[in-house]
Order: structure tokens, then sequence, then C-alpha cells
């Protein structure tokens, strides 16, 4: 990634009316890369509300199903690792658009798919894809937004929530019409991105310095990255258990799956954008953190309480837990920037390569505790996660108030 481009940059400001007033005053590069973000994000809650009819069509069981979502973070988690060594390579440009050709690619295959085994490995493939666009994207449009980098991560958050609402919106329309559309309709949408970050977005300039395969695990060695990465481990676990297993308790079509999600990730978007920065700036990113988890452990709780009970209760809850993951990925996410000695892109990949496991993890855990103790059992599991990442953050909490910016 460009990690000299952000590093030169200044920190996060911390006046919101500074942030709001230069929000929409950005390049066209900025807007192009931010719009492919959000193709890019999209692929993650695609599939959601096409699971139970993925899984009638090619005869398979929930946890089999579930395997899209594993394969898909487990390659992007651990390509996170080599992101940072390709683009200090080739330039962040080149490597956004070898990210978006290979899930064009992949997506393709994965609507040609004959078997759940071959669905769950092209999938894997699109996280390939993904983690080369996605780690890039986030220093590229750090590199060249204005407003600094504090405008640039409610950028790309903004990216990553409008993507995640518009996923399922998109899975249900196509998917009700057949479960194979949604693939063909994502690698359409990642070739049009692919055109006009080729059209707008200006060469990248290589960083002075190239960064090693070793690098973003010796970030890790930042006991305040260590603690951040750790706690969204435990936190990806509950994100994704609402994700990934809620769709099989619903009982609904695409259509009303899709309903559902898309009300959730508008609230994750609106929440990361609007609320989060607020928060933060009132009560500062630790105490935050550790009050959303709460909340968070509470919601997952009422889940596991309301599955196979109340469907309306499931649903309430399913998009008020939006709202609570839309203010905790801001917060992390700049908490990752910014307790760090390490180059941005670097302390991004190995915070990055430590959550994904969660979300990798959780889908196929969710699946088959479900299949084995019940739809109540993964909630109640997602619930003890959030317990684990509030603890680690109270443990660390020195780590990570130190570089906290001035709470007004």
């Amino acid at each position: 990634m460009d990690g000299q481009l952000a590093d030169t940059l200044p920190a996060p400001q911390t006046s919101l009316g500074a942030e709001k007033a230069s929000f929409l005053k950005q390049p066209k590069a900025v807007w192009a890369t931010a719009l492919a973000a959000v193709f890019a994000f999209m692929g993650i809650g695609l599939v959601d509300p096409i699971l139970p009819a993925i899984a009638k069509n090619l005869d398979a069981s929930p946890s089999q199903v579930s395997l899209l979502f594993t394969s898909y973070f487990l390659i992007t988690a651990v390509a996170m690792l080599v992101t940072g060594f390709i683009s200090s390579r080739i330039g962040g440009k080149r490597t956004l658009l070898a990210g978006l050709a290979v899930i064009v690619v992949f997506s393709s295959l994965s609507g040609l798919s004959g078997s759940v085994g071959e669905l769950v490995g092209f999938r894997a493939g699109w996280g390939l894809g993904n983690a080369l666009f996605v780690a890039t994207a986030l220093a590229v449009i750090v590199g060249v937004a204005s407003g600094g980098a504090g405008t640039a991560i409610i950028l790309y958050e903004a990216a990553l929530g409008l993507g995640i609402s518009l996923g399922p919106l998109l899975g249900a329309l196509l998917g009700g019409w057949q479960w194979r559309a949604p693939f063909f309709g994502t690698a359409a949408l990642m070739a049009a991105a692919f055109i006009a970050l080729t059209a707008l977005l200006p060469k990248t300039p290589l960083p002075e310095r190239k960064v090693s395969l070793a690098d973003p695990l010796r970030a890790l060695g930042n006991k305040g990255l260590r603690t951040t990465a750790a706690s969204g481990l435990f936190y990806n676990y509950g994100f994704f258990t609402v994700l990934a297993f809620t769709p099989f308790i619903l009982g609904m079509d695409a259509y009303g799956i899709g309903g559902v999600f898309f009300g959730w990730g508008v609230a994750v978007a609106v929440f990361s954008v609007f609320v989060a920065p607020a928060l933060q700036n009132r009560f500062g990113a630790t105490k935050v953190l550790l009050g959303t988890l709460g909340l968070l452990m509470l919601d997952l709780a009422g889940l596991g309480l309301a599955a196979g009970h109340s469907v309306p209760a499931v649903v309430a809850l399913v998009v008020a837990s939006g709202a609570l993951l839309g203010i905790n990925n801001t917060i992390y996410t700049e908490l990752a920037m910014g307790v760090s000695d390490s180059p941005r892109p670097v302390a991004s990949a190995g915070y990055n390569f430590v959550r994904w496991m969660g979300g990798a993890l959780a889908p196929f855990a969710a699946a088959q505790l479900g299949e084995h103790f019940g739809p109540q059992v993964p909630f109640f599991a997602g619930a003890v996660a959030m317990i684990i990442a509030m603890a680690i953050v109270a443990g660390g909490r020195r780590y990570l108030a130190a570089h906290e910016p001035h709470v007004v």
C-alpha cells in the first residue's frame, strides 16, 4: 500500500465541524475509489438473502453454505499479510485494479458453480481480490482525500456501510429471480469500477520503503494494536454471527431477508458516519467501545432468547445491532490507525489479519452450534464473545487511551 503517502498526513482532526465541511469537497479520484469500495463491500452481504436458496439448489446444509463466508474471510485475512508487500512494489492504483480484476473473475465463476464445494472455492478467490482492493483502498483514500485522515476514515466507513446495506438489497432483487444472478451482477459492477478507477485515479507514487511480508506481524508487537486486533477478533465473531446465521432462522424468502439486512446495513452506515464521530469526540474511543460492546452483548443475548420464538423481535434486534456495529466499526478502525508506531497501512494489515479471523470462524461455528444445539446457542456464543472483547479492551485500556484524541 502507499504507506508513506498516508504517514505524512496530519493526525485525525478532532473538530467535527471541520470534518463535516471538508467531507463533500473531495477530488474525483476519492469518489471513484469510494464508489468502487461500495461495490467491493457489497460482496460481504450479497449472499445473505440467497443462503437458503443456495442450500436448497445445491443440496447443502447450513454449515456447508456458511463456508461461503468462512473461505472468503479466511483468505481475506491471510492475504492482508501480502497486500502491503505487493502494493509497495507495484503501487496503490495497480493493486486496486488487480483486486478488482480478481473479484470480477471469481464472482463470475461463482455464478457458474455446479456444487457448493466449487462455490466455496471461488469465494476464496474472491476473498483474495477483496483483500487486495479493500486494504489498499483505505490507504489511497487517506492519501488523496482533503480534510485529513479523520475525514478519510469517515469516507471509508461510509463506503463500507453503504456497501454492506446495498449488498443484501442487490442479492435479494437479483436472487429472488435466480440465485446465480447476484454473482454476475457483482462482476458487472466491479468491471464498471475497474473502468472508473482506470480513468479517474492518478498513478500513485511508490513508497520510499518497501513493505516486507513480516512487517504486519511485527506491527502486532505494539501493545495498543495487539489489544485492538484481539478485541476486534471477538467483536467480528459477533458481527458475522448476526450476518451469516440469522438468514436461516428468519423463515423468509430472498426479498424478506434482503429487506431486513438492508435496514440493518442502513443503520450500520448512518451510525458509523454520523454518530460514531460525535460519541468519540464527546466521551473518547475507549469508553464508547466498552459501552457499545456491552449493548451488543445484550442485543445478541436478546437474539438468542427470541430465536425460534418471535420473528418480529429477531428483525428488530438485527436492525438495532446494525447501529451498534456501525459505531464500533469506526472506533476500531480509528484505533487501529492511531495506536501503532508502524506505518498506517502496515498497522492496518496486521489488525485486519487478526480481526478477519473472527469473520472466518463465526459463520461455520454458528451454523454448527445451531445444527447441533438449537438456534439460540449461536447468539449466546456471540454474546460471550462480546464479553471477551470488552475484557480485552478493559485490560489494555492504558495502551489505547494514550493515543486517543483530546476529548471535548
